[in-house]
Formats: C-alpha cells, structure tokens, sequence
C-alpha cells in the first residue's frame, strides 16, 4: 500500500499546540505521526490517539530509529525552550521539515526555513521570508517582502504587512496588526489585538490598552 512508504515523525511536545500541529500533519499527508515526546510523567499517554513514546533525554538514541522531527511545544511569553530544542536537533544532524497545511497559501516566491510549520488558512505572500523553527499560526498574514526571523510564532490572525521585519524569538498575539516596514525587535511581545505603528524595541511588550 501507498501509505507504508509515507515517512513516520517524531513530535516534541505534547500539548495544545501539538494538538493543532497533528491536525495539519494529517491534512498533508507526507508524513505519518510515529509518535511524542514530552515529559516523563506522561509516558504512555496519548494525545489525539497518539501516543507519549519518550521523553527529551531519549532524541540522541531516537535519531537511530527515526529520521523527521518536528517542535510541537508552543511559544508564548519565552522562545527559549523551543531554541534549545531546535539547537539540540542540529547537533543531533536530524531532519526537521516544512509543515504545510494544504489549506494555507505559500507563494513560489516566498521563503520558508527548516522545521517551520504552517497552519491552516495562513497566508504566506511573494518575497517573504520565514526563518528556522518558526510557528505561522492559523489565518496569519505573512505579506510580500515581509521577513520573520528565527524562532518566531506569528499568532492566530496576525497580520505582517509588506516589508516588516519580525526579529528573531519574536511574538506576534492573536489578530496584531504591524503597519507595512515597521521593525519588531528580537525577543519582544506583541499582545493580542495590538496595532503596531512605530518600531518595537528588543525585549519590549507591547499590550493593548485593556490588557
């Protein structure tokens, strides 16, 4: 059958995020979901019929069994954890690929870095670029010439308007608006319905007048 040959994948982290990254895994169909890591506590666990098969401290013997891995671990207040898993997954000379739910649009023209994934109905527009291990949430808006750097999680219908530049460990919150060539400085967090209209410092939080 034509679905033995579909490479299996391994998922890190088993949360709610992991949970929307399964869904768009599915819809694709180029890779079947081998199984999860997460903490030790919840061995054996499943999340959506899939099961918990190890933990962080197993990935140097699992590169001998599977080949594709991709972060399932969300990205809120901190990047951190998600680096140092990415940066782990180098050392490790593993494959992390693109994820790309068919219902998204990705331009030809566009660029999209390793152990990215795409969600559905996101829009990722020509002459942008998408760095390393970077979330593109539901409905987001990546568009034309717009660059989001490493490690960055662009959320549920956000809008990266032309020429922005999102730095890298950047957070954009749920339906954020960046006005076209604005600067996001690396490690910064957008809230939730913030419009951005001047540059964003490194490090800064920006939120929205009722919080």
């Amino acid at each position: 059958m034509k679905c033995q040959n579909i490479p299996g994948i391994v998922l890190i982290g088993g949360g709610g995020h992991c949970k929307a990254c399964i869904d768009v895994i599915e819809q694709e169909s180029k890779y079947k979901i081998a199984g999860i890591v997460d903490t030790p506590k919840k061995l054996r666990r499943k999340v959506l019929g899939y099961e918990i098969i190890a933990n962080d401290n197993d990935l140097e013997h699992m590169k001998e069994q599977y080949k594709f891995f991709l972060i399932t671990l969300g990205q809120l207040k901190s990047p951190e954890k998600r680096i140092n898993l990415f940066n782990e997954l180098q050392q490790l000379k593993v494959e992390m690929p693109i994820i790309k739910s068919p219902l998204a649009y990705v331009s030809k023209h566009a660029h999209v870095g390793e152990g990215v994934i795409i969600m559905h109905h996101a829009v990722v527009n020509a002459g942008a670029h998408i760095g390393k291990n970077c979330i593109v949430n539901t409905k987001a808006l990546i568009e034309h010439d717009a660059v989001v750097e490493d490690h960055c999680h662009i959320s549920t219908g956000a809008i990266v308007n032309g020429g922005v530049i999102v730095g890298t460990g950047a957070f954009l919150g749920s339906n954020s608006v960046i006005k076209q060539s604005i600067q996001i400085g690396r490690n910064s967090i957008v809230g939730i319905g913030v419009t951005v209209r001047e540059n964003v410092q490194p490090g800064d939080l920006m939120r929205s007048d009722n919080g």
